[in-house]
């Protein structure tokens, strides 16, 4: 291989980089049709990534044929089994090479299998302008000394390597941002933190939400007073609601969660393909509550995560309900089915579906003179992999409903706000819906707390859900919670991924 061409590539695009303002890049899809770029993408991919002609040629595809976005639309959608496990990993890469990467992440599926996803230091640097987004219009980092501080797993997982050098790329940009890498040892973020935090005017955690919480909750317990530190969070990973991002917020001092909490939506497949902004954050913090609203707009009795994406970089499209994106990776993906459910809304669309319901969004950040993260962006909603659903008397009961009832007041400090929701029959083989739920360590149980717990979770099923509350009969209502102790080995034993549903 000729290393001259890689190395020029790899100037030329830091040079872009660095020299090209966040506000430059956000705006060039007004003036560049998407559709258009999305199908210039498909013919490069068509013409340079061997597996892709395959792919095509096998189902008699000739690419000169796909010469509009309706074309384009009715290509076959690609998913892992059709086309990543079906052909050789060099021969998914840009002209077959494998050496024209210089990272190799891994990504274990549903079967424990782990999947190699390859990609070049360009590729990189699309996705941190995506960080860009996040510390330059909700933390200011533009103009403020910055310790990030990567809690994401260290290793061959995408999050940890990734969101590092993502993190040292907007530092060679220019923005005054230290980066340190603890990884997920708490211990060691903990000491962090203390011990150089005050050396900076505001500290970034950058992790997975459940695991943050408890890093912050751990540093409550031993006497850490976060506010002094001016903490601001990076998230993804999970769907988590309005009310967990105010209670995080308020556990951290933060007076302002449209600013200070963020997260993405990132996949290791193609890195991050969108991303929340101080917008979408009011927008759906107005939704969550507004539950008829969020309801009339996603048409599920759920609220999903709403970010904003950038269609120059991540084309995407819905087909039966799946988000669909293309992009450029160390693997090229066109029409790429990732399994997520969710959706696509325009920027005017939104505005003006707020605007039925009486919201302005943008009028309420601009009450803030110096507000920042206003883009004409469109919007994906993401309410991630459907199976984790549980059905009782036809009505869809979700995870995130719960969740809900186990973060009111005082509630919320009685748990770690993990649980396990079930449909169960009794011995006459009735239904009922079972909830069991972890305390918090050094909560002990009591009738009390069930009962208030049993009538939180009731009131938020009602409220969120109308499946809920128009299916199931009210003497089936009530779920019947049980409480465990911190780290209960047949329900949440420690160490392991937890789940929060069984069939």
């Amino acid at each position: 291989m000729n290393c001259k061409p890689q190395g020029q590539r790899a100037i030329r695009a830091f040079e872009d980089f660095v020299s090209t303002t966040l506000e430059s890049i956000l705006q060039r899809h007004l003036y560049t049709p998407s559709q258009s770029a999305a199908l210039n993408f498909f013919h490069h991919v068509a013409a340079n990534v061997p597996a892709y002609k395959a792919f095509l040629a096998e189902r008699e595809i000739n690419p000169s044929t796909i010469q509009s976005f309706e074309d384009f639309q009715k290509l076959p959608a690609i998913v892992k089994e059709n086309y990543i496990l079906h052909y050789p990993l060099a021969q998914l890469c840009r002209y077959g090479q494998l050496e024209g990467c210089d990272m190799i992440a891994a990504s274990s599926g549903s079967t424990g299998k782990p999947t190699f996803w390859p990609r070049f230091f360009t590729d990189e640097l699309q996705i941190a302008t995506r960080f860009e987004q996040i510390f330059h219009d909700s933390f200011y980092a533009d103009s403020k000394r910055t310790l990030a501080v990567i809690c994401f797993t260290l290793g061959t997982w995408v999050g940890g390597m990734f969101t590092t050098n993502c993190c040292r790329y907007l530092a060679s940009k220019g923005y005054p941002i230290t980066v340190i890498t603890p990884g997920n040892n708490k211990e060691e973020i903990l000491r962090v933190v203390e011990e150089l935090g005050l050396n900076f005017e505001q500290v970034v955690l950058l992790g997975y939400p459940p695991f943050l919480k408890d890093v912050i909750d751990s540093g409550i317990a031993r006497g850490i007073e976060w506010q002094q530190y001016h903490i601001k969070l990076v998230m993804a990973g999970e769907v988590f609601s309005e009310e967990w991002r105010s209670l995080v917020a308020e556990r951290l001092g933060s007076q302002n969660p449209y600013y200070d909490l963020a997260s993405l939506y990132g996949t290791a497949d193609a890195g991050v393909l969108g991303n929340e902004t101080p917008l979408s954050i009011c927008i759906r913090r107005f939704l969550a509550e507004h539950p008829d609203a969020a309801r009339a707009l996603f048409g599920e009795s759920r609220l999903p995560t709403l970010l904003q994406y950038d269609p120059i970089s991540r084309f995407f499209e819905v087909e039966d309900g799946r988000l669909l994106f293309s992009g450029d990776n160390g693997i090229p993906l066109v029409r790429y089915n990732i399994l997520d459910t969710g959706g696509i809304i325009s920027y005017d669309a939104i505005l003006q579906f707020l605007a039925e319901w009486g919201f302005d969004p943008v009028a309420t950040l601009q009450q803030n003179l110096q507000a920042r993260g206003i883009h004409a962006l469109p919007f994906v909603y993401v309410f991630g992999r459907s199976n984790f659903t549980v059905s009782y008397f036809g009505a869809n009961i979700y995870p995130e409903n719960v969740t809900v009832g186990l973060e009111q007041p005082v509630i919320k400090e009685w748990v770690t706000g993990k649980f396990v929701l079930q449909v169960k029959e009794d011995a006459d083989k009735n239904r009922f819906l079972s909830v069991v739920v972890e305390l918090a360590p050094g909560v002990e149980g009591n009738e009390d707390k069930r009962q208030t717990i049993v009538s939180s979770i009731l009131s938020q099923l009602l409220r969120l859900n109308s499946e809920f509350a128009n299916y199931v009969p009210i003497e089936y209502q009530t779920p019947q919670v049980r409480l465990t102790a911190t780290g209960d080995a047949e329900y949440f034993p420690i160490g392991v991924k937890h789940r929060y549903t069984r069939k």
